[in-house]
């Protein structure tokens, strides 16, 4: 009989060990799994290679996609809504951690854009889809940058003292931080091809500029300007 008990003892530690082992394995992958990054974005996004420079700027602990839609608008009532594409159906499904939004140059176009009447109304709806996702996203805001192009309809008065505020005060309505791309261009026109389109320079303004907003010093996603109550995804880091 105590030899048939020590079995069950044995036997018993045993299974102890793999549940262990299994919870550590579990843990791991759970840890492992990369940061998902959505850049929400017009041909700025689309087609400026932008995103793909910022993950590798980020690193195998994220997941960058683009979700850029060229011609694409925040508000609804234009060409290309932004909202009725299907890149924008996409990045609901990516179910990203992080979104970055770089919309309002092609609002500032009267031959795309009918009415920027909506403009905040729509605008509210885009970011609030995402933040109905599950789990909690760290929604960051961009102000396009500036539009040098002056035989076009895309109108860089309009985008400044228009479409720009209106972004303000919408990240301020929502408490969401800013990444201001029209101060960070300032007048270098040579980071625009034509004056709206990035060149492979612009392209790496952005994706530095922004790497540098959502992330800390040691490359954890920065969650210090999203309010004290912010319970997102610190728990991948250890905090």
């Amino acid at each position: 009989m105590y030899r048939y008990r020590s079995l069950s003892i044995a036997l018993i530690a045993v299974l102890i060990i793999l549940v262990v082992i299994s919870a550590d394995l579990t843990l791991t992958q759970t840890a492992a799994e990369p940061i998902r990054v959505a850049c929400v974005g017009d041909s700025i996004t689309e087609g400026s290679g932008y995103p793909t420079k910022l993950q590798m700027m980020l690193g195998s602990g994220y997941m960058v996609a683009n979700f850029g839609v060229s011609g694409s608008t925040v508000v609804n009532n234009s060409t290309i809504p932004y909202m009725n594409q299907s890149a924008f159906e996409r990045a609901k499904s990516f179910n990203p951690d992080i979104v970055i939004i770089m919309l309002g140059t092609n609002d500032a176009n009267g031959n795309i854009s009918r009415s920027e009447d909506n403009f905040e109304a729509d605008y509210s709806q885009l970011i609030a889809h995402f933040q109905q996702l599950v789990g909690k996203q760290l929604v960051w805001v961009v102000r396009s940058p500036p539009i040098f192009n002056t035989n076009s309809a895309w109108n860089n008065t309009v985008l400044k003292d228009t479409i720009l505020p209106h972004v303000d005060r919408i990240a301020d309505q929502f408490n969401l931080p800013v990444i201001d791309m029209y101060e960070t261009f300032g007048n270098r026109t040579e980071l625009l091809a034509d004056g709206i389109h990035p060149t492979d320079d612009g392209s790496t303004v952005i994706a530095s500029t922004v790497y540098e907003a959502i992330t800390t010093p040691d490359g954890s996603p920065d969650t210090t300007l999203f309010g004290d109550d912010y319970s997102g995804y610190l728990f991948l880091f250890g905090s």
